[in-house]
């Protein structure tokens, strides 16, 4: 499987959403896109109907995690919506997982891409020891929730590019690492902390790289995603 560019479309309606992909019409290789909750929650399923349409894939970042049961069945409808690639909650436990490949699968076999997130971003160690009552360091934590994930048949995980080496080592080459957290070399690092460049993604290992604002409030886009393209899938 080759690697990807995926941009995140943070926007807060279906308009900005399609006033942004017009701007990608003339483009011979049209970007995979990721759909997150905030748009999700505003504008629906018809929103993901509209961007596969335009011929989009999708990564449908909603983050499940429930019983079993539940994620199984929310699973069976995001695949009906021809998604490209979901994700949940590796904390959900191996049994959860398995039941949201079940969901996802259609009835010829096919399903959407499956990937865990194994801890946020936004979890340190001391919130981990103290609010969350985990003991292990936030390291050996990350990587043994790659490794049930592994065990119950996804297909990788979100993880920053730092650790996609690591993740690879730990459960297979072949076991996808989806990594945000991407900046140029000459921009801004924004908010974010632990940051690498396209090209320095590519070197650690990543299969995907998730682009946000460095794409989205470029002042011309369409350059900003080809520029990631050549040093990330290219390079």
């Amino acid at each position: 499987m080759g690697k990807d560019v995926i941009i995140a479309l943070d926007f807060p309606s279906a308009q900005e959403v399609f006033a942004f992909l017009d701007k990608f019409d003339g483009e011979q290789r049209k970007p995979f896109v990721k759909i997150g909750m905030e748009l999700f929650y505003a504008e629906g399923a018809a929103v993901v109907r509209e961007v596969k349409r335009r011929g989009h894939k999708v990564f449908l970042d909603l983050k499940l995690h429930d019983i079993p049961n539940t994620v199984k069945r929310s699973m069976a409808v995001l695949s009906a919506l021809d998604a490209d690639m979901c994700n949940l909650h590796a904390g959900g436990g191996i049994a959860m997982m398995k039941a949201a490949l079940e969901g996802l699968t259609r009835a010829d076999g096919t399903r959407p891409l499956l990937i865990a997130v194994t801890q946020l971003t936004s979890t340190g160690e001391e919130v981990m020891h103290r609010e969350l009552w985990i003991d292990r360091p936030l390291d050996q934590t990350v990587m043994h929730y790659a490794s049930n994930a592994a065990l119950a048949g996804l297909d990788g995980v979100v993880c920053s590019p730092l650790e996609a080496d690591k993740v690879h080592s730990v459960c297979g080459k072949d076991f996808l690492t989806v990594t945000p957290g991407i900046r140029f070399d000459d921009a801004s690092k924004g908010d974010q902390v632990r940051v690498t460049t396209p090209a320095k993604a590519r070197e650690l290992g990543s299969d995907y790289i998730v682009v946000g604002r460095p794409v989205t409030a470029a002042a011309d886009p369409v350059a900003a995603y080809r520029r990631c393209v050549s040093e990330f899938c290219d390079g």
